[in-house]
């Protein structure tokens, strides 16, 4: 963790892999021109031999090259105040480790540059709020007390210091007990990164920032470290080692996670991803109660529902139309008597009921996350940043840079008189604004455009061809005698297999997909570059995972045709239709193998086993990498060296996009499957923790990121939460048997109950207008048959226009779509009104922020006041000294007002007015 003088820590690590030229007399220490500690062996270098000079192969120049380019770099460090050490490059090839440190100077000036807020002298105690919500929140205290995790407390205790932007002019409001502790490693490292990110480097084309150097594979990585192992023996303890024991163990998975300590360490953004995860399976655990009780009044109502009952029933003898052409036979509805009663588990009053609760749920979820939001910001002291600031931090994507020179040499090739135009305004140009414009990036949109339409395109071939597969499996099944009883259940259950794995592949290629098109669009920062990122890949995700499932909520049996006029594909095959007891159920099978096998497959599997492999893969290439081999080392590797054996961090993008997508199958369709809930709960308990000793113990330690809100993250889940309200409007209305239920309780029963609603369901055919050739083959039938029975609502032979859509039709369609406005309306109401019944901010958070202010500005003016009464009594008490202390006296409080308001002006508008 520090220098080799065991004196200075080590906050930050760039990584490079070198290789010499085969023999050849040693060109000294990469450090001794940059005033780098390297080990004490600086110019010690061991001599090879007398050789002349070898002639340079392109590989040979272009590693001399990159060590130029290298040693430009860090020379440019060294001059920014960082201090730099590194092992001598004494073996043919291996990897160089370039510690770094940042001295006080440097880390106050970029503390101060980057308005990095630090705790004061000033403590104040935070009220909890009255009476009733102060015993509350004791009791509640007492009762979860053996699921805390033992670490200590940073900011939910009664005392929290008043932060305050860093200012070298303003160093006595600071508790500044030791130099080394004041900033924490993962603040150091951020600054040092900062450093980094901004350092130009001429040789390399004039590239800015460690990033653009990394892309060139001039550095293999740049990491700050981990704080020792996780894993050490001993009771010395680090915050990895304490995360590990109360957070990133499975055994832990009962405790609340450490989100403060989370923060410490890995800083605000992955701070508020878990905290985002944590409140997100927490709300869970209500939703599933509830869905778990909406299955068992299903399973206990089964007996009870009437509709089921007369399917089942063997004396209604409704002989039902055959199901495919020539060798499918007529059939007995009472023979689909288990798919009915089945139907019934899912397709009741209660999912109604339940489908207005999870849209309810979604939009609490929603609320309480903004003001956990808040509440973590005001405590993590982020209530302060503002987007300028934000955007001040941003720098030039490598790629971007790239681009922009290429532009610009192609103009100046065009024009001599461009080219000297514009070089005394290049240097002022890096600052302005972007240089690509939008006929620049007019391909690449292009590009984009086009590749997502053609891969929801080909999403939507896939499940067609899907669709086709059922249809001529089915087909082909039914042709068998054997296999004739089983043809739903089979095709149903393979062709889910199918599209879970057709799914899992293609999330891997559009992820990648994804990536290359926001790459051609050439955005400028890295945060422009995540947001399009997400959008696109959440939309080509969004249509893989959901597609098949919205093929069975809405389309499938919709299009099937009637008996003697059916609709075929591919000449002979007839479109698939619905089991007797509706499509819910195979709906319900469908979200449940698909939700599941992504989470058991991708999310944990995947997670698990992928890494580890890597691991593997990686131990392997670094044991036989010739010159890497060092006994001594081996055994005692430093930290620097066993982070970087570490898979380097990529951002927080698949573990958002794996809740979104879960999010969703809770969600959407929770109407046809409310156990969804359930197994959403059991798998992000095991992923909370996958998570942790992920970032614990497989990843290199990310750079801290400081963020006030989870980002378009939110967006894409208001998004769900408002389209989950239309979709599940539909699958009440048009996949399920509710409405049509309602209609014949209400509007046709004779006695006001379900009695005969199968039969009202029923149409009648002749079985003489079957189209010819299509009639079944050697009727095993008990009985001859005159008309056979079909679900739909037509006009029987008999009627004056036979086989159009009855009048039940049109008002049960009517209805549904009544029944769609409705209930949208009614659920949209109250997502309103619970929205605006939950204010965004907790009350008492305001009240502490408005306090905060107003203790700030005391504080600040006590302080100056202090200060003023000190230097004036320090003053000499000669004449000339006496009247310099006067006008010095006099004129002090100006300055320091001027920047007291000046540096106020960033915390609040209401401090100026002091």
């Amino acid at each position: 963790m520090h220098f080799r003088d065991n004196q200075r820590k080590v906050d930050y690590v760039l990584a490079y892999h070198y290789r010499k030229r085969g023999a050849h007399p040693g060109h000294g220490s990469p450090g001794q021109s940059l005033a780098v500690v390297s080990n004490g062996e600086t110019g010690k270098e061991p001599s090879v031999g007398g050789l002349g000079a070898i002639e340079l192969g392109p590989l040979d120049a272009l590693e001399e090259e990159r060590k130029e380019q290298r040693e430009e770099f860090e020379h440019r460090l060294v001059e920014a105040g960082l201090e730099l050490e590194k092992d001598v490059e004494n073996k043919n090839q291996g990897s160089v480790f370039v510690r770094i440190h940042a001295p006080w100077q440097v880390l106050a000036r970029e503390a101060e540059f980057l308005k990095i807020k630090v705790p004061t002298k000033k403590m104040y105690e935070i009220k909890t709020g009255n009476s009733i919500a102060k015993k509350f929140s004791v009791v509640l205290q007492k009762l979860s007390s053996p699921l805390k995790p033992r670490v200590p407390e940073h900011s939910h205790n009664k005392m929290k210091n008043l932060s305050y932007p860093f200012s070298r002019e303003k160093m006595y409001l600071y508790n500044i007990q030791e130099k080394d502790t004041f900033f924490d490693n993962a603040t150091r490292s951020r600054i040092v990164h900062e450093i980094l990110k901004r350092t130009a480097c001429s040789r390399a084309n004039n590239t800015m920032g460690i990033n653009s150097l990394i892309a060139h594979n001039i550095y293999e990585a740049a990491y700050p470290l981990h704080d020792g192992e996780y894993d050490s023996p001993g009771d010395e303890m680090n915050d990895r080692k304490l995360l590990y024991q109360e957070w990133a163990r499975y055994g832990a998975f009962y405790k609340f996670q450490p989100i403060d300590l989370i923060r410490k360490y890995f800083g605000e953004k992955i701070g508020l991803y878990f905290a985002w995860l944590g409140l997100y399976t927490s709300f869970l655990i209500p939703s599933s109660v509830i869905g778990v009780i909406v299955f068992l009044y299903g399973c206990v109502t089964i007996e009870e529902d009437i509709p089921s009952r007369e399917m089942c029933d063997q004396q209604n003898t409704f002989t039902m139309c055959p199901l495919c052409d020539k060798s499918c036979d007529y059939w007995n509805l009472s023979s689909a008597c288990g798919t009915a009663r089945a139907s019934h588990l899912f397709d009741n009053p209660a999912t109604v009921f339940f489908s207005v609760f999870m849209a309810l749920w979604a939009t609490m979820f929603l609320e309480n996350w903004k003001r956990l939001q808040m509440r973590l910001g005001y405590f993590w002291d982020l209530t302060g940043i503002e987007e300028e600031e934000e955007r001040a931090q941003e720098h030039s994507r490598p790629e971007y840079e790239t681009k922009v020179r290429e532009k610009m040499l192609k103009e100046s090739n065009k024009s001599v008189v461009q080219k000297l135009e514009a070089t005394p305004t290049e240097g002022d140009d890096e600052d302005g604004e972007d240089k690509l414009t939008w006929k620049d990036r007019f391909p690449g949109y292009l590009m984009s455009l086009a590749s997502i339409l053609f891969m929801i395109a080909l999403t939507f071939s896939i499940v067609f061809g899907v669709i086709v597969y059922r249809i001529t499996t089915a087909a082909a099944l039914s042709l068998n005698k054997a296999t004739r009883s089983n043809v739903r259940v089979t095709v149903t259950a393979t062709a889910v297999i199918i599209n879970l794995v057709v799914i899992i592949i293609l999330d891997e290629i559009y992820g990648a997909v994804a990536k290359w098109l926001t790459k051609i669009e050439v955005p400028k920062t890295e945060q422009t570059f995540e947001e399009r990122l997400i959008l696109k890949a959440f939309l080509l995700k969004f249509v893989n995972a959901y597609s098949p499932i919205f093929y069975v909520a809405f389309f499938k049996g919709r299009f099937v045709g009637r008996p003697g006029s059916y609709v075929y594909v591919f000449d002979g095959y007839r479109m698939e239709e619905c089991a007797p007891g509706g499509c819910l159920m195979e709906l319900c099978i469908q979200l449940s193998i698909i939700m599941l096998g992504k989470q058991l497959i991708q999310n944990n599997i995947f997670e698990i086993g992928v890494p580890k492999l890597k691991k593997l893969f990686r131990k392997l290439k670094d044991e036989t990498e010739p010159g890497e081999a060092d006994s001594a080392h081996s055994k005692h590797p430093e930290q620097w060296d066993l982070d970087y054996r570490l898979e380097p961090y990529t951002g927080l993008a698949p573990e958002y996009m794996e809740m979104i997508i879960q999010f969703g199958f809770v969600t959407l369709f929770v109407a046809s499957f409310p156990l969804a809930p359930v197994f959403a709960l059991l798998n992000n308990v095991i992923e909370v923790r996958l998570d942790a000793k992920k970032f614990v113990t497989e990843l290199r330690r990310p750079d801290a990121v400081r963020t006030k809100d989870i980002g378009i993250w939110f967006d894409i889940l208001s998004g769900i939460g408002k389209f989950s309200v239309i979709s599940n409007a539909f699958v009440i209305a048009i996949t399920s048997d509710f409405i049509p239920r309602l209609v014949y309780q209400y509007s046709y029963s004779h006695n006001g109950t379900l009695h005969g609603f199968v039969n009202h369901t029923l149409s009648f055919f002749n079985v003489s207008q079957l189209m010819e050739g299509t009639q079944p083959e050697n009727s095993q039938f008990d009985q001859e048959v005159q008309f056979c029975r079909f679900k739909d609502y037509r006009e029987p032979p008999w009627a004056p226009s036979p086989y159009e859509f009855s009048k039940q039709y049109w008002f049960i369609l009517s209805a549904r779509l009544a029944f769609v406005i409705i209930f949208q309306n009614l659920v949209m109401f109250l997502s309103v009104l619970v929205d605006w019944m939950i204010p965004d901010i907790p009350t008492d958070i305001s009240d502490q922020i408005k306090k905060e202010k107003s203790l700030l500005v005391d504080f600040f003016l006590k302080e100056e006041h202090e200060k003023l009464r000190l230097t004036g009594e320090a003053a000499p008490r000669s004449p000339g000294s006496a009247d310099l202390s006067r006008r010095s006296r006099t004129a002090s409080p100006a300055p320091s007002g001027r920047s007291q308001l000046g540096s106020m002006a960033s915390s609040g508008s209401q401090h100026t007015n002091v």
